[in-house]
């Protein structure tokens, strides 16, 4: 798995709806490229996700990902516009019900950090991919919204369970039940993303972040992500989960990439880590 800047590897994916990249060291980027429909999530993009994420995990040649759109938009969501009215109620289901499922548990699924590089609108199921991923970049203009109530669709239990992971059970209702696109400013203030950029500067800023996330210790980003999201889900420990955590940071401590992490500061030099 190539992962050096300026290398040059590029592969299409999906029939080229998904563009895969590697624009610095350790840092992988997929790119959303369904222009025509507005970058919307149909089976082909949504069965590459789920089958790309994985082997973006393997071994410690990439410890960030990048997911973001092509032109000006991140994702309209679930492209279910063209199934026809005989087939609707099976197809429409199938599509969110499985495929959506699974790429979205790929990419939560992910141990190393995943960031969102929101370049334009992000609604629907495309502002669930971008929840998905551990930190969120949008544009100023972007606009961000969850349109179930203007559709009469009741979303997954799953990823409500995300939205409210995120923003808190009122920010999740106000989302949900009045179906309003809001700025991306207003995001930010409500903690639905991290930071905003201006436009012309957020593919720098994405890359710049991803590389910066990148250059940590791989056993650290694998572990903090891991204790995190653990702490997150479960309100209250059992015995074997704390006793888990307890053991995940003890193994940090006998680990090669701790010691070279020790060195490396004493001696004012890049660490070289082994993931190990």
């Amino acid at each position: 798995m190539a992962s050096d800047a300026g290398g040059g590897e590029r592969t299409e994916l999906a029939g080229g709806k998904i563009v895969l990249d590697y624009p610095a060291p350790a840092v992988a980027r997929l790119t959303i490229s369904n222009p025509a429909r507005r970058n919307a999530l149909d089976h082909d993009i949504l069965g590459a996700l789920a089958e790309m994420m994985p082997q973006l995990n393997r071994g410690i040649e990439i410890r960030c990902v990048v997911i973001t759109g092509e032109g000006e938009i991140f994702s309209a969501g679930y492209d279910i516009g063209d199934i026809p009215d005989e087939t609707f109620s099976t197809e429409a289901e199938a599509l969110v019900a499985h495929p959506f499922h699974a790429a979205m548990e790929a990419v939560s699924a992910h141990p190393y950090p995943t960031l969102a590089a929101i370049n334009g609108h992000c609604l629907g199921g495309g502002l669930e991919l971008a929840i998905r991923c551990d930190l969120r970049l949008a544009t100023v203009s972007a606009k961000l919204g969850m349109p179930p109530a203007r559709l009469g669709l009741i979303y997954s239990h799953t990823g409500l369970q995300k939205f409210i992971d995120v923003v808190g059970y009122a920010r999740t209702k106000e989302l949900f039940l009045t179906g309003r696109n809001i700025s991306a400013p207003r995001a930010m203030a409500i903690g639905l993303i991290n930071d905003t950029v201006p436009e012309e500067r957020l593919p720098d800023e994405a890359v710049s972040l991803a590389a910066e996330i990148a250059e940590g210790a791989p056993l650290s980003a694998r572990g903090n992500k891991r204790a995190i999201e653990t702490l997150n889900s479960y309100p209250r420990l059992t015995p074997e989960q704390e006793e888990e955590l307890i053991e995940l940071r003890r193994s940090c401590f006998e680990s090669e990439d701790f010691r070279e992490g020790i060195r490396a500061f004493a001696e004012k030099r890049r660490p070289e880590w082994r993931g190990r």
